[in-house]
């Protein structure tokens, strides 16, 4: 069977400790959408790893690991990234699969993503500038490349097609300023094109579909947050891609009767990264406290994220829509140091309240209903069992699994390996 493991806010989670965490029960990680904006933070051997578009079971010598065909690939990011890995002494040839399916980043996608973003002026939604929103733009518009294209000899040919249509797009755009930047992007492009060739390419589907057959079991990994989801997040300020469940099958190629376990991922409060709505986001000395005591910059792009109380009414939402089964809490020990802990139960929009997110967040007067907490003054990073935790952060973990209806089966308490409690 296929597991599945999401975060449910809007990124940011820690999905990729807690991957690193199940990744020894699992035969296969496989990582279905999303592209390299995406930093997944781990900690092995007491040294911070960031990966970007590898899946978090690398670091597990015999799990297979395979990046799938709803991934954007940019070789540029990649090469870096399996440098990085392999100076750990970790052999990707043996573990990681790329499905053939894969579209990839070209250097004009990421000149495309600037001229766009900056064109919008006041309006921009916060894109990281890597070329994953215009590689997306070509896959559904038929023109991607895939890493399978990266194969044939006729490659560069197809290339230059493709970096003919995009520099009519930035003829449109102020955009002699991109001209020396793509000459330089090309250079490392085709460098790590060739590392490429040197990787294991499958054809992803037939790929896992075996694995499933043999009995190995399998954890579908995702990337961003449920709420940035492209049909179901925050639109217009969302990713490319689905985040939720669902992106699961047509990610990796599975049929939906594969799938078991639906385990999401959540902050113990909530925090989002560029632009667009976020209810509970506190604009005082508070949201500066929680920023500073959960370490919230991000994994690849340093940028401060925006902090606030957890969101129930968007977590409830984010579970339905993919059916989530058992929650992780994550950064529970970020909260040790406020005298009261508050949850967002319900929104007030135009004098009435609700539990339901509204067509548009964006423009609407949302104001949280809040149900406060007692805080705790014990330290929890040092403890070993559910049970060793403070009474009241209990009590607060109890009133999220009544409101969400699902269990909270873990509790992370930390950022180690070993600082995840289960319940």
């Amino acid at each position: 069977m296929v597991d599945v493991l999401l975060g449910l806010q809007w990124g940011d989670e820690g999905k990729g400790k807690i991957v690193d965490y199940f990744a020894g029960k699992y035969d296969v990680i496989a990582r279905f959408q999303g592209g390299p904006n995406a930093g997944h933070t781990l900690y092995v051997n007491g040294q911070k790893v960031v990966l970007r578009t590898i899946p978090s079971g690398v670091f597990h010598e015999n799990t297979i690991n395979l990046i799938g065909n709803g991934v954007v690939l940019d070789p540029v990011a990649f090469k870096k990234e399996s440098e990085d890995i392999s100076a750990l002494g970790i052999d990707l040839t043996k573990n990681l699969f790329i499905a053939e399916k894969t579209h990839i980043i070209v250097p004009t996608h990421r000149a495309l993503d600037k001229a766009s973003e900056m064109a919008k002026g006041n309006d921009k939604i916060g894109s990281t500038l890597k070329g994953i929103g215009p590689a997306y733009m070509d896959k559904t518009g038929r023109n991607g490349l895939r890493v399978g294209d990266v194969m044939s000899a006729d490659f560069e040919a197809l290339y230059g097609k493709l970096k003919a249509k995009h520099l009519e797009l930035l003829s449109h755009y102020d955009s002699s300023e991109f001209s020396d930047d793509i000459a330089a992007w090309e250079a490392e492009f085709f460098d790590a094109v060739k590392f490429l060739r040197t990787m294991n390419v499958v054809a992803g589907e037939y790929f896992i579909n075996e694995k499933l057959k043999a009995g190995k079991k399998v954890l579908a990994e995702g990337a961003q947050g449920s709420m940035l989801d492209v049909d179901f997040g925050t639109y217009p300020f969302v990713t490319s891609s689905n985040t939720i469940s669902a992106g699961v099958c047509n990610g990796l190629g599975i049929a939906p009767q594969w799938i078991k376990e639906v385990i999401g991922v959540t902050k113990a409060y909530c925090t989002r990264v560029g632009s667009g709505p976020f209810p509970t986001e506190l604009h005082d000395a508070t949201g500066e406290q929680l920023r500073a005591a959960g370490h919230e910059f991000g994994a690849v792009t340093g940028r401060p994220r925006r902090c606030g109380w957890i969101d129930l009414v968007a977590l409830n939402y984010t579970c339905m829509l993919s059916g989530v089964t058992q929650l992780v809490m994550t950064k529970s020990d970020v909260l040790d140091e406020f005298d009261e802990v508050l949850a967002c139960t319900a929104y007030e929009i135009n004098g009435q309240q609700t539990k339901q997110l509204p067509f548009q967040l964006t423009g609407l007067d949302v104001k949280p209903v809040y149900e406060t907490f007692p805080g705790w003054t014990d330290k929890t990073s040092t403890c070993k069992q559910f049970n060793e935790l403070p009474n009241e952060m209990k009590s607060f973990v109890s009133s999220v699994e009544k409101y969400l209806a699902v269990p909270v089966k873990y509790v992370s308490n930390g950022p180690g390996r070993d600082q995840i409690l289960e319940q």
